[in-house]
């Protein structure tokens, strides 16, 4: 653990260098900026694209969409978060500061009303990630139970609780998001266990399994909801809501750096992730569960290691997500120093394990992994990655931009507009459907 959190020494903003010699204005923060590698960084956005979600896109997006439009919607959905994501990349040094937070980015943009707008979506956005990385712990912790002792004493929610006391445990140890360095490491390394788990046992499965169904399951009508839902899955798992911030952390020249990094997450990143994804689908059709370790046979020590790593990469992960709460509250009641001081280590005991402790009763309340997934793309991916990001280049830009740019983003806007409003509907559908189906604190 890294003692030194790189804070600023007073509260005055402070200047830092480009390399063309402009003064960027650099506003407080408690935690360690300007520090990493874009080699690092890229990592840090790997390990969100390739966390233990990857084990749920089989059947949240493949199983709605089949295999036409599954395939070319995630195609597409790299290329147009890429392309966005790049956008807030170019933006990070606008107007002579560093935005080292999304919503300083739209509050000056924009004014404080977007500023508080911003910082509310992109909180939701966090919030339900975490909500859902802890649904996805307890799901590997139960899954490994299972294997060795099916009696039903031990459900659901009582994983869920297990593994949100990790994670506010490892939360409390890493002051901030730079000092998670050689866990980056242990994340790869735990990713590519049960990502090459979950491929090989899918193949053999499907080597040896008799012709599957295709067809998207349900009704006319919950088809066109399950639809819509899945689309908004599809930005769900490329897309972080929080660019700014790990921006924040990469070394000079930022925007460069931050391309690179960009570049080895869309390219060499996402590849595991459709090898996944695609086996999965291939090997179990319309019956693959939104947990694909569920679907696969081997032996029990091998699935039991990749459910233990997924288990271990998620607690990680989830620290990513997390990271820019932790960063205002750190800075707001002036979290400097050692971070082994009893102050601060009190107020990380505190106020991380109080946030998580709401993350893992909601966790348990409601344990619907793709449900979340679909409302969290609807509700802020969709308007903090395209519809923010398109709107705020173009008013960043606009002296700069043709007329057939500025036609080209505000069709984006307008588009992903539309796509938002329409995917929330279908996300809250579903969550209303299965609350009929399963009670409080199911153990699904």
């Amino acid at each position: 653990m890294d003692n030194n959190t790189g804070a600023n020494d007073d509260s005055r903003p402070r200047k830092a260098y480009d390399e063309d010699e402009l003064d960027v204005e650099i506003p407080q923060t408690a935690h360690q900026i300007s520090k990493d590698s874009w080699f690092q960084v890229g990592f840090v956005l790997t390990t969100g694209i390739n966390s233990a979600y990857v084990l749920g896109y089989s059947g949240t997006i493949m199983v709605p969409l089949g295999w036409i439009f599954g395939i070319v919607g995630l195609i597409i959905a790299t290329a147009i978060s890429l392309y966005a994501n790049s956008l807030i990349a170019k933006l990070h040094e606008f107007g002579g500061k560093r935005h080292i937070r999304y919503r300083d980015l739209a509050g000056h943009i924009y004014g404080r009303k977007a500023y508080s707008l911003t910082w509310a979506l992109q909180y939701v956005n966090l919030f339900m990630i975490n909500t859902g990385y802890i649904i996805l712990a307890g799901s590997a912790l139960k899954a490994v139970y299972v294997l060795f002792r099916d009696d039903h004493i031990m459900k659901l929610p009582y994983f869920i609780a297990i593994s949100g006391f990790v994670c506010a445990l490892f939360a409390i140890c890493i002051p901030h998001l730079s000092a998670l360095r050689f866990w980056l490491g242990f994340s790869t390394f735990f990713s590519l266990i049960y990502i090459i788990i979950a491929f090989v046992l899918s193949l053999q499965d499907g080597i040896e399994a008799p012709a599957r169904d295709y067809s998207i399951p349900g009704t006319a009508t919950s088809k066109i909801f399950t639809t819509i839902g899945a689309t908004a899955n599809l930005v769900f798992a490329f897309n972080t809501g929080m660019l700014p911030e790990i921006q924040a952390t990469v070394r000079q020249p930022v925007v460069d750096n931050m391309l690179k990094a960009l570049y080895f997450q869309f390219t060499a990143g996402v590849l595991p992730m459709y090898a996944v994804t695609f086996v999965g689908y291939w090997a179990y059709g319309s019956s693959t569960s939104s947990y694909l370790l569920n679907n696969v046979t081997g032996a029990v020590w091998v699935k039991a290691m990749a459910n233990i790593a997924a288990f271990l990469q998620t607690v990680i992960a989830l620290h990513i997500f997390a990271s820019p709460m932790y960063e205002y509250l750190d800075t707001k009641f002036g979290i400097k120093g050692s971070a082994l001081s009893a102050r601060n280590l009190s107020f990380r005991i505190t106020v991380r394990g109080g946030y998580l402790a709401i993350n893992t009763l909601l966790a348990a309340l409601l344990p619907f992994l793709g449900d979340f997934m679909s409302l969290t793309g609807a509700i802020s991916t969709f308007p903090l990655t395209f519809i923010l990001a398109n709107h705020m280049y173009l008013v960043a830009k606009k002296t700069k931009l043709t007329s057939l740019q500025k036609l080209w983003h505000w069709l984006n806007v307008c588009f992903f507009g539309c796509m938002s409003i329409a995917a929330a509907i279908a996300a809250l559908r579903l969550i209303a459907v299965d609350s009929k189906t399963y009670h409080v604190f199911a153990d699904i």
